[in-house]
C-alpha cells in the first residue's frame, strides 16, 4: 500500500509536519523525519545509531539539507523552524511526497525534477539517500550540507568548545568524530569535492518537543558543505554510516535491501492494502538482542524493548506474518531473563540489569508461547525448553515473588505495594502512582486462569496428563471464584481491581480480557452485558479510552508537560492496541454479523495510516474527537493487534490448533 502526498500538503508547512515517515534498521536506529524533511523531535535525525544494539541510542546525523545552484540562480531544499521563522522553506518545491517501501520526495523547480529515496540498511548503522535526476535542462551543481548533532537521543545540543569540528574527505569519502564517546560518522558522496566551512547553526526549533513541555530548541555543527555536478538521468547514491563506505554501491545495497522487504508479505496468509502495510510496519519493530537472537522495540521514538510489550505484540508481529524464526528467537531472548519466576518490564537503554517491576509480561509470556505453538507446530521447542519454564513461573507465583505477587488463598492473584506500578496502566511521576491497582485486577487475573488453562492443555497434548487435570482444576476454581469477586451485578460489568473489601467500579477497558483471551472467563450473557458497556463508554473510531467520560477522573486530552501527560495517560487517553481485544471479543460473541462490524472497525482506522507516521499506528489519541495522535508514532502492539485481530478475526484465519477449554469451565 503506498500513500502519496501532493503540493496542496507538501507547500502547506503546517499541514506537511503533521505527517512523519520512518526508515529502521532491524538495531533500534532509524532515520525519520516530516514528509518535508523539516524535523520536530529531537528523536529525528538521517542516521540514529543504535551503539549498543538494540539500544545505546545516537542522533549522529541531523540532516542534510540541499541546495541546487542552475543557471545562475540557487534553489534551497531543506525546510528548518528557527524562532519565528521558517527557513530556508525548500517545501515550496516539494511537489510529491511517497511512502511505500521506502519514503521518496520529489522536487520540482526551473524546469528540473529530482526524485529523492532514502533507505535505512536492515542490520547495520547506515542510512542511503539516492537522488535522481528525473529531468534537468542542462547541468547543474548539487550542494549538500550535513548538520551533525552526535549525541545521545533523548539529548539536545548547544554549541560547545569540546566539540571537535575537525573532518578528513578523501576518495569521496567524509569522515568525522566529534567526540570520543561518539561513533565516527562518514559520508561517502561520490564524485564530489568537500569544501570546508566549520561552524555552528543555532537555535533549530522542535516543535512537538514544545508540545510536549520539554526543551526543544537545539545547536547543531556543519563542517561543510558537498558539491556534485549532476545533469538530467543522471543518479547519485550517498551513503551515511558509523563503517566507512569506501568501494561500496549505495545502488546495490538499496536493490539489496528493497528485495528483502517485497519478500516480506510472502509469508502472509492473504495480501490485501491491511495487510501488506501492517507487515511492513511489523517488520520495523524487530530488532536483533544478542548474537542470534530478536526482540521487539515497544514504539518509535523513544522506547526500547519492553517485556509486557513484546509478549503482547509477538503474535502479530512474528506469527501471523509467518515470521516463526524471529518467534522463537524472541521467546528465547526473554527465557533467559527470567527471575525469580518473573520476566523482565524493560531492558534499559545503557546494559544495566533488567528491570522487574511488572507482573503482567510474565503472564503474556504464556500466551505468546500458546500462540507460538498453534502457529508452528513446533511442540518440541515448546515442550522442552519453554514448558518447564512455564512450570517454574506457576510454583514461583505460588511461593510469592517480588512486589508482592502471590497467589492468595481464594487462588486468584494478587500483586503490588505502595509506591509500585506492575500493570500496564503504569503511569508513575516521581513518588505519584496515577492509577495504583494494588490487589486483584481483573485482567491479571484473566491471565493468570489464561497461563494455568494454557500449561494445562500443553500438558494434555505432550502426553503429561496428571499435570493436565492440576492445572485444571485450579483453572476451574480461578473461573467460579472470578465471577464471585469481580461481577458487578447492579451494572453489568466487571470492576477493574479488588483490594480487600475495596472494589474499584471505574469502567476501564481491561475487562475486555476475560473474554478475548484464549480462555475465557465469562459465558455469552455476562460478556454481552461487559461488552456493551465498553461499547458505549470507551469504544472510539482509534481505540479504546482508558477510562470512563463518566468517571470524575476523565482526562479527554493528553499534551502538556511530563506531570500533565502521565496524569491523562490512563485517564480516558485513547489506546489503539486494545482494538484488537475488542474486535476478537466482538467476534467471540456475534460470530458472522460481528465479523462484518469488526470489518467496520478496521476501515474506520485505515485513514490513520496516512497520518501521524505514515504507514503505521501511533500508540495513542486523545479521548475525544477528532482524536489527534499522540504519543510514539509507531507502537509496535497498536500495529500487532490490528493485523492480529484483522487476520485471526475479521478474515477468519485462525492457526489450526484451537482451544479445547470445555463449556462447563466456563461460569455462566
Amino acid at each position: 500500500m503506498s500513500f502519496s502526498f501532493d503540493e496542496k500538503t507538501t507547500q502547506n508547512f503546517h499541514a506537511a509536519i503533521r505527517h512523519e515517515w520512518l526508515e529502521t534498521n532491524g538495531l533500534g536506529g532509524w532515520a525519520s523525519s516530516t514528509i518535508i524533511g523539516a524535523n520536530t523531535r529531537r528523536y529525528h535525525g538521517l542516521l540514529v545509531a543504535a551503539t549498543q544494539p538494540p539500544v545505546g541510542r545516537m542522533v549522529l546525523l541531523s540532516k542534510l539539507d540541499e541546495t541546487i545552484e542552475s543557471n545562475g540562480n540557487r534553489y534551497e531544499l531543506g525546510s528548518n523552524q528557527f524562532p519565528g521563522v521558517v527557513h530556508p522553506a525548500g517545501n515550496r518545491h516539494i511537489c510529491l511526497f511517497e511512502r511505500g517501501l521506502f519514503p521518496v520526495f520529489e522536487y520540482s523547480f526551473d524546469k528540473i525534477r529530482i526524485r529523492k529515496t532514502i533507505a535505512a540498511l536492515n542490520g547495520e548503522n547506515t542510512t542511503l539517500v539516492l537522488y535522481h535526476v528525473v529531468r534537468a535542462p542542462a547541468a547543474f551543481n548539487l550542494e549538500l550540507r550535513p548538520f551533525m548533532a552526535a549525541r545521545d537521543f533523548h539529548s539536545l545540543t548547544r554549541a560547545n568548545d569540546a566539540f571537535s569540528g575537525e573532518s578528513q574527505f578523501s576518495e569521496g569519502v567524509f569522515r568525522a568524530q566529534p567526540y570520543d564517546s561518539v561513533p565516527e560518522l562518514f559520508i561517502q558522496v561520490p564524485g564530489a569535492t568537500f569544501h570546508p566551512g566549520p561552524d555552528w547553526y543555532h537555535n533549530f526549533e522542535y516543535i512537538k518537543e514544545q508540545y510536549r513541555g520539554l526543551d526543544y530548541q537545539e545547536d547543531l555543527f556543519s563542517h561543510g558543505t558537498f558539491t556534485v555536478n549532476l545533469k538530467s538521468g543522471d543518479k547519485l547514491g550517498v551513503i551515511i554510516s558509523t563503517t566507512n563506505p569506501a568501494k561500496r554501491n549505495a545502488g546495490k545495497l538499496f536493490e539489496k535491501e528493497k528485495r528483502r522487504r517485497s519478500k516480506l508479505p510472502n509469508s502472509l496468509p492473504v495480501q490485501d492494502k491491511v495487510t501488506r502495510t501492517l507487515a511492513q510496519a511489523a517488520d520495523q519493530c524487530v530488532v536483533k538482542r544478542g548474537e542470534d537472537l530478536h526482540s521487539i522495540i515497544a514504539g518509535y521514538h523513544w522506547f526500547a524493548d519492553w517485556g509486557r510489550d513484546t509478549m503482547i505484540a509477538l503474535p502479530g508481529i512474528a506469527l501471523v506474518t509467518g515470521q516463526f524464526d524471529v518467534a522463537k528467537k524472541i521467546l528465547r531472548a526473554f527465557a533467559a531473563s527470567i527471575s525469580q519466576g518473573m520476566l523482565p518490564n524493560r531492558f534499559p537503554d545503557v546494559g544495566e540489569e533488567p528491570e522487574y517491576n511488572t507482573v503482567d509480561a510474565t503472564l503474556w509470556f504464556f500466551v505468546a508461547i500458546y500462540k507460538y505453538l498453534q502457529y508452528s507446530k513446533d511442540g518440541k521447542f515448546v515442550c522442552d525448553e519453554l514448558l518447564p519454564l512455564l512450570n517454574e513461573i506457576i510454583a514461583w507465583h505460588d511461593k510469592g515473588t517480588r512486589y508482592n505477587i502471590h497467589v492468595a488463598e481464594d487462588g486468584l492473584l494478587y500483586s503490588g505495594e505502595p509506591g509500585v506500578q506492575l500493570t500496564w496502566m503504569d503511569a508513575k511521576v516521581a513518588d505519584w502512582v496515577v492509577t495504583p491497582r494494588q490487589g486483584k485486577a481483573v485482567e491479571i487475573n484473566a491471565l493468570w486462569y489464561n497461563a494455568l488453562m494454557i500449561v494445562s492443555e500443553l500438558s494434555r497434548q505432550f502426553g503429561l496428563t496428571d499435570d493436565a487435570e492440576r492445572y485444571a482444576a485450579r483453572g476451574r476454581k480461578v473461573a467460579k471464584v472470578f465471577t464471585d469477586v469481580f461481577w458487578e451485578e447492579q451494572n453489568g460489568y466487571l470492576y477493574d481491581n479488588v483490594n480487600g473489601d475495596h472494589k474499584d467500579a471505574a469502567i476501564r477497558p481491561n475487562q475486555i480480557f476475560a473474554i478475548s483471551l484464549p480462555f475465557p472467563l465469562v459465558g455469552d450473557k455476562r460478556a454481552k452485558q461487559i461488552f456493551t458497556v465498553i461499547e458505549e463508554k470507551l469504544y472510539t473510531p482509534m481505540g479504546l479510552r482508558s477510562l470512563s467520560p463518566d468517571d470524575s477522573n476523565y482526562r479527554p486530552h493528553y499534551g502538556g508537560d511530563q506531570l500533565s501527560r502521565d496524569g491523562a495517560y490512563h485517564q480516558g487517553t485513547v489506546w489503539s492496541w486494545l482494538l484488537g481485544p475488542y474486535i476478537t471479543a466482538l467476534v467471540k460473541i456475534e460470530g458472522e454479523i460481528g465479523q462484518k462490524w469488526a470489518k467496520e472497525i478496521i476501515e474506520k482506522i485505515i485513514p490513520h495510516f496516512s497520518d501521524g507516521c505514515v504507514g503505521s499506528i501511533s500508540e495513542i489519541f486523545d479521548a475525544e474527537s477528532p482524536h489527534g495522535q499522540r504519543g510514539a508514532i509507531a507502537q509496535a502492539w497498536s500495529v500487532a493487534e490490528i493485523l492480529r485481530s484483522y487476520v485471526e478475526d475479521v478474515l477468519g484465519i485462525h492457526p489450526a490448533l484451537q482451544a479445547s477449554v470445555s463449556n462447563n469451565d466456563v461460569a455462566k
